[in-house]
């Protein structure tokens, strides 16, 4: 149906186009319009007729497919049914089938299962026989290599156990020696540390302690000449600082500047610290914190109204604190260190951090030595240059020298040679004919020498 509407669709559209031409072509707009009027009349009672004529077409095809379908159906259920009842007969005879094939399964493995078991209990029964009497060879075979086994084991459990009594005996007793020796050390030790203690509790032992520290780094790090022990710093103070690293001044002649390094060991607030972290205790942490931090800012301002006196000392310290945990307790204080430096001019230093202070002084010091020793140095090499052309002369002359020896022994080597030639010819004596010889001469040349000198 639908291709003839396109068609007929098509139609329309070539009349149409068609008109349109041919109205175009004409003048008369009156006369254009009745003949387009009644094309159009005429188009669609055509189009009118064909469509009546296609739509009982469709209901003529429409009708004879519906009774096709009707027919279709009635036979497609004819056959159904015939495929039911087949299937159904189907059914029936494979379940009797397949009922009867199991009945005789059933009675196949039923015979079989009785065959088995008659079969596997006349086996067990023999197995049994069988095995009680390997059981019983095996018990008494076994019951023999036991006995045999026992008496092995007790000989060499004997032997083995008095083996290790001996050695566990001989160790126990190099061990007891040897916690004896132990013992002996400990109480060395425990003597050692009471030592130690006793000298840690004294504040001027704890003092001494750190001083040598101290003197140990400097002699490592420093020369003699840039470092002094118990320097007066100011010659009318009666103060002594425990080190002093020497500065040199500013001209050739001028005294040096000191730069004072003092020792402080505030040992008990540093403990009392430490005992309080180990308890946990926050607020007691907090409270020795502030004492050791009381006890730093007092050292410091000692050592600012002590030991800093411009122009004889530099305008600041060095405060050493012998052990890097001191050392790190104070620095991690929020602010000590800046405090310290800005208000009482004192720089805080631990047994490593003071090593790269004084590298870094000894630097300075090598910088300022070239420094000053520039001019000598130039003046040294005004010496060499002048020095060095009457070297020139020198050297002149001597190669003049050794030519003139050149030429010598070079006419001593051609007479020699000719010597050589000359004695080609003459019998060679053997060494010891020569030893005599030359002795002979050597004695006869004594002689002559001391009538020589004999007077007339």
């Amino acid at each position: 149906m639908q291709p003839d509407f396109l068609i007929l669709g098509c139609l329309l559209c070539i009349v149409l186009v068609l008109q349109i031409f041919v109205l175009l072509r004409r003048t008369d707009h009156a006369a254009l319009d009745h003949v387009l009027r009644e094309e159009q009349r005429v188009g669609r009672a055509e189009l009118r007729e064909q469509l009546e004529a296609l739509d009982r077409q469709q209901e003529v095809r429409l009708a004879s497919f519906a009774r096709s379908l009707t027919d279709l159906s009635a036979r497609i259920d004819q056959r159904l049914d015939q495929l039911c009842a087949a299937l159904g007969d189907d059914a029936r005879k494979a379940r009797q089938e397949v009922g009867e094939g199991q009945q005789r399964f059933a009675d196949a493995l039923g015979q079989r299962l009785t065959e088995l078991t008659q079969r596997n209990a006349q086996s067990i029964n023999e197995m049994r026989t069988t095995l009680e009497q390997q059981l019983g060879v095996l018990r008494a075979d076994n019951a023999q290599q036991l006995e045999q086994i026992r008496v092995m084991v007790d000989e060499k459990l004997q032997t083995t156990l008095n083996t290790r009594l001996d050695s566990s005996f001989k160790l126990v007793s190099e061990r007891l020696e040897q916690v004896q020796r132990g013992l002996g050390e400990m109480q060395q030790l425990a003597t050692g540390v009471g030592d130690l203690k006793r000298v840690l509790t004294s504040v001027k032992s704890r003092g001494t302690w750190g001083e040598v520290q101290l003197d140990n780094i400097l002699e490592q790090t420093l020369t003699q000449e840039q470092y002094a022990r118990g320097v007066r710093v100011c010659p009318d103070a009666k103060e002594i600082v425990d080190f002093a690293v020497r500065l040199p001044g500013r001209g050739q002649y001028e005294a040096p500047v000191w730069l004072p390094v003092d020792v402080k060991f505030p040992r008990e607030d540093y403990e009392r610290l430490l005992d309080a972290q180990e308890q946990g205790d926050q607020e007691l942490v907090r409270t020795m914190g502030m004492q050791l931090e009381r006890a730093i800012k007092i050292q410091a301002k000692s050592i600012r109204e002590k030991y800093i006196v411009p122009p004889h000392t530099t305008d600041f310290a060095v405060m050493f604190l012998p052990t890097e945990g001191l050392y790190a307790e104070t620095i991690r204080r929020p602010g000590l260190t800046d405090l310290l430096q800005r208000e009482h001019r004192v720089v805080v230093a631990g047994p490593t951090t003071v090593t790269a202070l004084l590298n870094s002084l000894q630097m300075g010091f090598r910088t300022l030595a070239i420094e000053q020793r520039s001019s000598e140095v130039w003046r040294l090499l005004g010496a060499v240059k002048s020095e060095f052309g009457k070297f020139a002369g020198i050297l002149e002359k001597a190669e003049k020298q050794i030519s003139t020896v050149g030429k010598s022994l070079g006419e001593a080597g051609r007479k020699t040679r000719t010597i050589e030639r000359r004695l080609q010819g003459v019998e060679s004596l053997s060494h010891e004919q020569t030893q005599v010889l030359f002795d002979g001469l050597d004695v006869d040349e004594g002689e002559s020498d001391a009538g020589s000198d004999a007077p007339f």
